[in-house]
């Protein structure tokens, strides 16, 4: 499998001197800081690479939607493919934090096994954080042309057509357990074989499941009609008022033991 074109950002210059003690970075200057560091651990991994979206204009800006693919070891074309997305609304940007971390962390060790063509969408809403007006992109429509981040990420789920999607996003309100969710066409029971909640402990957790053989009208599944076979998505909400730190600890605690369980379910089934 040919390997995804390397797009590295110029560096910025550092200080001259760091002050004694240094205030916490706002968001959006942390987010450039682990983009540019992710941008250079990427450029020396032999599993993570940089692949972002073809660029976009709005506003005088010119600017792309990140990406980053992983390949495990032995990934072919039959591999499980999954897409990861996060970063919707520009104003809140926890779960992009937290996703730029766990790719930091498989591109310093592949730990997530072999067989696993995974990408990776830290923030969607790119425009809006360059523009500072967020444009909340969590209920826009897949199918409708319209918002140019969206249209980009349905193009790319069309050409590559995944076996399932995750989102992490943020639940309004002062509720403090996980929200999980399971949407799409699923098997029976595979909802406790993707994920149980002793792996989310001591966090509580909510599920919930739409009827089965339901087609959402909204996010990626919407596009299954146009894709060879019908995926899940699962969605991860994290409570609102977590810090940083907690919806970074859960999003990586989340998608490691996710995916772990879900190559060995696919395994498992190959052998019955």
């Amino acid at each position: 499998m040919s390997r995804p074109r390397i797009s590295l950002p110029e560096r910025r210059a550092e200080a001259a001197y760091a002050p004694a003690v240094s205030a916490p970075l706002s968001p959006s200057i942390e987010f450039n800081e682990r983009l540019t560091r992710l941008y250079t651990l990427a450029q020396g991994s032999p599993y993570v690479f940089s692949s972002p979206l073809v660029p976009l204009f709005r506003q005088d800006f010119h600017y792309h939607v990140p990406r980053f693919v992983y390949f495990g070891p032995y990934t072919s074309d039959q591999s499980l493919r999954l897409a990861i997305h996060a970063g919707f609304d520009s104003a809140d940007l926890r779960g992009t934090l937290a996703l730029l971390h766990f790719v930091e962390r498989l591109a310093l060790t592949a730990e997530l096994g072999q067989g696993l063509d995974l990408s990776v969408f830290p923030l969607v809403d790119i425009s809006g954080l360059l523009t500072q007006n967020s444009q909340a992109l969590a209920d826009r429509s897949w199918t409708a042309p319209g918002v140019p981040e969206i249209d980009l990420l349905a193009r790319d789920v069309r050409s590559r057509a995944y076996h399932g999607f995750v989102r992490i996003e943020t639940i309004p309100g002062n509720d403090d357990a996980i929200t999980v969710r399971l949407r799409g066409n699923f098997a029976e029971g595979l909802g406790e074989e993707l994920l149980d909640s002793a792996d989310l402990a001591p966090w509580s957790v909510r599920w919930t499941a739409d009827a089965y053989g339901t087609v959402p009208a909204d996010g990626p599944l919407a596009l299954s009609d146009d894709l060879p076979f019908a995926p899940f998505e699962l969605t991860l909400g994290l409570p609102a008022a977590w810090s940083p730190e907690l919806h970074r600890e859960a999003t990586t605690v989340f998608l490691k033991k996710f995916i772990q369980r879900h190559l060995a379910y696919l395994a498992y089934g190959q052998h019955l």
